[in-house]
């Protein structure tokens, strides 16, 4: 369990919210007593499609008359996939015991009871201390379900539960086309292959790099997943997207002839790899330069050096994020194509939930690394759900500005981009509390505490993207760095030196069992994996 060292400070005056994004409604759920607020966003539209429909919030109040604890006897509630428990003021720590149990929307059997974990911090900036920001536990990730039972009690030095404590539950929603999921889910490459599809990718990402992979599954990926049965909020048309695309490339790569497997330097003869490989130095194929003129924006960002990109942005906010790194990245070394990347609006990003521009910082020092807790057994085809819903409970019930990570990682080796302001830009996230000021955040969807292990296409996916992230700053993967610690953290103190790896576990900078004993003992794995990376500078 996290320890929050702001919850021993007297309270913080708020300042004013910069958006007013919450609407409420109160609502009597039949034969329960207990009252359920539902939460929506500003706009019903997503980033994804206007067929889309819209994650919603949804929460109980937790009241009672025992100041030490709560209890929710069994109820029936409109459908969710995650759920969480929050309270009135994030600078109120709670020590204690949050367990729920839910029932199957699917076959109506209820789970055993499972344990929320507290290591979600506010941010160390103005967006940690806005108006509404609220304390919460880790989002659980439960999917599609009709009922909840919950029971938390105050522990420790606790003698009270905390104000306002209540349920949030949360619908991650869903795209009527299947756009933003079977295309991004079980079909990621090993991230050995820096293969870009961005010519095909229906919305890429605003910023060079990020697109959504449209290629086959690789062994690596889906192959080692075991497959349980999806949430019944996805659509049936998982891969509908990516037989699209293919076409698109076939037509060159028959010209790409003999020749073909020299630029390609891949061990499988995969049509797309020839055409997706911008790094191969000097291709010998005739063909070749017509090839790059098919991805000329997607190799652009892509190739940008290792030189800081934050010589403009210095980590002020800007309603044009892009066009700030690039000056000072536009010159110097050239950097590898960047992993294939799923962009927020493959993913279904619900860009009216984001009030304001993305701040950026200096340079990125350092990667940490978490877990999303929650289960194991999710299908790679729930992974745009999953993240969906994990951007709806950050900023419904945290009252942050987006999402915390910079970027997710599923079982089956797939990236996607996280926190919006550009995947190759250096955007300050809300996932390291005292070191969101130097960082990016990846977290692998899953729990890899309680018995879950990394696969291999998660571990060499979150190297890669680790080394190019890295890289586009000049940072050695597999080097030591010195920072300071920008808050009480349980581990550090403010203002205290603290000496990392550049690619360090959640529990290295914050007390927090987070990313998971498997996924921390594999960390080693992944910085020399990092440092051997294909993305690697």
């Amino acid at each position: 369990m996290g320890m929050n060292p702001r919850g021993t400070r007297a309270r913080r005056a708020r300042r004013a919210p910069k958006a007013v994004w919450l609407a409420a409604g109160a609502v009597v759920l039949a034969g329960t007593g207990v009252t359920a607020v539902a939460v929506t966003g500003g706009s019903e539209s997503t980033g994804a499609d206007d067929n889309s429909r819209a994650a919603k919030a949804h929460t109980l109040a937790l009241d009672g008359k025992d100041a030490k604890k709560r209890e929710l006897p069994r109820t029936q509630t409109q459908l969710f996939s995650l759920v969480g428990v929050s309270w009135e003021d994030s600078a109120d720590d709670f020590e204690g015991t949050a367990q729920i149990r839910t029932r199957s929307a699917d076959d109506g059997t209820w789970t055993d009871w499972r344990d929320l974990d507290f290591d979600i911090r506010a941010p160390e900036s103005e967006e940690g201390d806005a108006s509404g920001v609220r304390g919460a536990s880790e989002p659980l990730w439960v999917g599609p379900s009709d009922a909840v039972e919950a029971r938390v009690a105050a522990g420790g030095k606790e003698t009270a539960v905390p104000q306002a404590l209540r349920l949030d539950m949360i619908d991650p929603g869903g795209t009527d086309t299947g756009r933003g999921q079977g295309k991004e889910n079980g079909t990621s490459k090993p991230s050995a292959e820096p293969k870009k599809t961005d010519t095909a990718a229906p919305s890429p990402s605003s910023t060079g790099g990020g697109t959504a992979p449209s290629t086959a599954p690789e062994p690596t990926g889906a192959s080692s997943e075991p497959t349980e049965a999806p949430a019944t909020d996805q659509p049936v048309s998982p891969t509908a997207p990516a037989p699209s695309e293919e076409p698109i490339e076939e037509p060159q790569e028959p010209t790409a002839e003999p020749s073909a497997p020299a630029p390609s330097q891949e061990p499988t003869a995969r049509p797309s790899a020839p055409t997706e490989d911008p790094t191969a130095p000097t291709p010998p194929v005739t063909e070749e330069p017509q090839e790059p003129t098919a991805e000329p924006s997607a190799s652009a960002p892509s190739q940008e050096p290792t030189a800081e990109p934050s010589a403009a942005p210095t980590g002020e906010p800007t309603t044009q994020p892009s066009t700030q790194p690039d000056p000072a990245e536009s010159t110097g070394p050239t950097a590898p194509a960047a992993p294939s990347i799923v962009s927020r609006a493959d993913w279904g990003a619900d860009e009216s939930l984001v009030a304001d521009p993305p701040s950026y910082l200096d340079k990125v020092d350092a990667v940490f690394v978490h877990h999303t807790a929650g289960t194991n057994s999710y299908d790679c085809t729930e992974s745009p759900a999953i993240i969906r819903a994990i951007l709806t409970y950050h900023v419904k019930t945290n009252g942050w500005n987006d999402i915390g990570y910079n970027f997710f990682v599923d079982k089956c080796g797939t990236v996607f981009e996280g926190r919006a302001g550009g995947v190759d830009k250096p955007v300050r996230g809300a996932h390291t509390y005292g070191f969101n000021g130097y960082s990016s955040g990846v977290s692998l969807l899953g729990d890899y505490e309680n018995g879950g292990t990394p696969t291999p296409a998660a571990k060499q996916a979150i190297a890669d993207i680790a080394a190019w992230k890295l890289g586009l700053h000049g940072v050695d993967p597999e080097a030591e760095v010195t920072l300071t610690a920008a808050g009480d953290t349980g581990v550090y103190k403010t203002g205290e030196k603290a000496t990392l790896n550049t690619v360090s576990g959640h529990r290295d900078g914050f007390a927090t069992l987070c990313p998971g004993a498997t996924l921390y003992s594999a960390l080693p794995e992944i910085r020399r994996t990092a440092g051997a990376s294909v993305y690697a500078h």
